[in-house]
């Protein structure tokens, strides 16, 4: 916010509307700019960061908004999907053990019987595959996100 107004609760009436920074008239030009540099730094890491995208194949996961592409489609994922395929995702092509996932994302150790993995997974397939072959199973290891055919 560009101002003449100078009071300290102008200021703060400015910067708490939304304002991301302040300066009174007369102003020097050079803080003028150092200031605007300052806010799109701020802005271009906040940018970063919402935007990230995984991209494998034809599969798109914003982590940012938490939506899903297949084929530039839109895949209505439940929210353990979504974490169960961006997790995959981001470890493409290694195995990801059952181990792994189960403390990563259900905060608890594995059991020999436990089938709620298989579960999400099969959903997941489901859901993003018709015909390919993207999430592969190790047997009695884990699962591995090859994003091809």
């Amino acid at each position: 916010m560009l101002t003449a107004r100078v009071h300290r609760q102008d200021r703060i009436l400015g910067l708490n509307s939304g304002a991301d920074d302040y300066l009174p008239k007369p102003f020097d030009p050079d803080e003028l700019l150092a200031r605007i540099r300052a806010v799109l730094r701020r802005s271009d890491t906040a940018n970063l960061k919402a935007s990230e995208l995984l991209t494998i194949g034809e599969i798109q996961v914003n982590a940012a908004t938490r939506e899903v592409r297949s084929a530039g489609s839109p895949v209505e994922l439940t929210a353990m999907e979504f974490d169960l395929l961006e997790m995959l995702m981001r470890s493409a092509g290694k195995v990801v053990s059952r181990d792994e996932i189960t403390a990563a994302l259900f905060e608890r150790a594995a059991t020999p019987y436990d089938r709620f993995l298989d579960v999400h997974i099969s959903h997941l397939r489901k859901k993003l595959e018709s015909g390919r072959n993207l999430i592969r199973t190790v047997r009695g290891v884990g699962y591995v996100f090859t994003g091809t055919t």
